[in-house]
């Protein structure tokens, strides 16, 4: 999968070799809340959760995975743009429904990176598979991804308890048509 740079922002796919870019992204509690209520991740959980997970879900041909992003004048990293297949972690996985997320850091916040960053990553995804639909899940109150959600397009879908391995949330689902 070839995701072409956006005006601002240049993109790769994440791997092992990525640990301290997703530790030091998890070490603020004002990114961290709408995750876990604002704990930090420790570095062993990023070595023995974090990057195994990421792992059984990339996919580059399918452009699966995180998708590091970094501002292209200076190469910083800001954060990153995840693509799975709905439900990946279930027995009935979405493989024709993407869920997108994000998670920036906090310097980058209200900047518009997110929005642009899933926007070239989707419109990449969507000329170069036969993906359906795009979708992302949130806590209710956070505004900020429902914000950049309807920035993409995407629409209310429903309100339930969304399952994962690492624990369940009551959230809010957005979905939009890939075409």
């Amino acid at each position: 999968m070839k995701i072409i740079n956006s005006q601002r922002l240049k993109y790769a796919l994440m791997t092992g070799d990525d640990a301290q870019h997703l530790f030091e992204l998890d070490q603020d509690t004002e990114v961290m809340r709408y995750i876990n209520g604002g704990k930090v991740t420790t570095m062993q959980e990023i070595r023995e959760v974090y990057i195994p997970r990421m792992q059984s879900y990339t996919n580059e041909a399918l452009g699966w995975g995180l998708w590091k992003v970094e501002l292209t004048q200076t190469n910083e990293f800001i954060g990153w743009v995840l693509v799975r297949p709905m439900e990946f972690f279930t027995d009935h996985p979405q493989n024709d429904n993407l869920e997108l997320g994000w998670r920036f850091m906090q310097k980058a916040w209200g900047k518009g990176y997110a929005t642009e960053a899933a926007l070239s990553i989707t419109k990449a995804i969507a000329e170069q598979t036969s993906v359906k639909y795009f979708s992302a899940v949130a806590m209710e109150d956070n505004a900020g991804s429902i914000n950049i959600m309807k920035k993409l397009g995407m629409e209310f879908l429903k309100k339930e308890l969304h399952k994962d391995p690492l624990g369940d949330m009551e959230a809010v689902y957005y979905q939009c048509d890939a075409r």
